[in-house]
């Protein structure tokens, strides 16, 4: 399959999940990019987790900052989170989709955390609705030298050989490449960060018969009307916030979804 005239990437054959009659509501996260250096972070996502009224939490990516295998999980700071999102797990119906940053986040990881895969992407049907959900990454066209290094990393190949060294080895090239990956942003401004292209994602939209988009990875959380060039105005974007309550300007928010539509939700440190 190849790219469509409009440069387009292929539409993957999405999962689709449908909502039970008895959901009311549902969240959407993502981009917390947990990490040791987190802490305030993880609590807020803890109290949020047990007090949310929602019947499913759909975690869009990046939950983790770097997950370099599902040995991990018991690593000090990551099996505090494994018994935060297993008491959610436990309770509600907890989806989770990987991101750019924990691609490699396994099925171990998730049963124990009694999660439930989210492929990207996946088509929720949900309220009479139909709803596209990515992680983002995959359609930020202008990012061309990321998605040559998603490509690669993508490859069970590379995968294979990753996750065959030691820990400790996969962890120092996880902060390696975490590094190159701030220097490379800190050399420009937010404003010139790669965006999802708006004519793929339309064309993704179509191809799922859906009029929502939700996604996360940018950082730029807003719900706006969006595209139009098939003839369509009345097409949606939901960008998800991501969640740092730890340093200068703190911030976490989560996209909910009732019968009534959209709203957003500040998270408090």
């Amino acid at each position: 399959m190849t790219q469509d005239e409009r440069g387009a990437p292929p539409f993957p054959t999405p999962d689709t999940l449908n909502a039970p009659p008895s959901w009311r509501c549902i969240d959407f996260v993502s981009d917390l990019h947990l990490h040791e250096g987190l802490p305030r972070t993880r609590d807020a996502l803890a109290r949020y987790l047990a007090a949310t009224p929602a019947d499913a939490v759909l975690i869009l990516g990046d939950l983790f900052e770097a997950w370099v295998g599902d040995d991990m999980r018991s690593e000090p700071f990551e099996a505090g989170c494994v018994e935060i999102l297993r008491a959610c797990g436990e309770q509600r119906h907890l989806g989770i989709m990987v991101g750019n940053r924990d691609f490699l986040l396994g099925d171990t990881m998730l049963q124990a955390c009694c999660a439930h895969r989210l492929s990207d992407p996946t088509v929720l049907e949900a309220f009479g609705q139909r709803h596209l959900l990515i992680h983002g990454d995959s359609l930020c066209l202008a990012d061309t030298a990321y998605l040559r290094f998603r490509a690669q990393v993508r490859q069970p190949e590379w995968q294979r050989a990753f996750l065959a060294a030691p820990l400790e080895a996969r962890l120092a090239q996880a902060r390696r490449m975490r590094e190159a990956s701030q220097a490379h942003q800190q050399q420009q401004g937010p404003a010139e960060w790669a965006d999802v292209d708006e004519t793929a994602a339309e064309t993704w939209l179509q191809a799922a018969a859906a009029h929502t988009l939700i996604h996360g990875h940018t950082h730029r959380p807003t719900s706006m009307p969006f595209g139009g060039h098939q003839g369509s105005t009345h097409r949606r974007r939901h960008v998800l916030s991501d969640w740092d309550l730890d340093h200068g300007h703190p911030r976490a928010e989560v996209l909910r979804l009732t019968s009534a539509g959209f709203s957003r939700h500040p998270v408090d440190a």
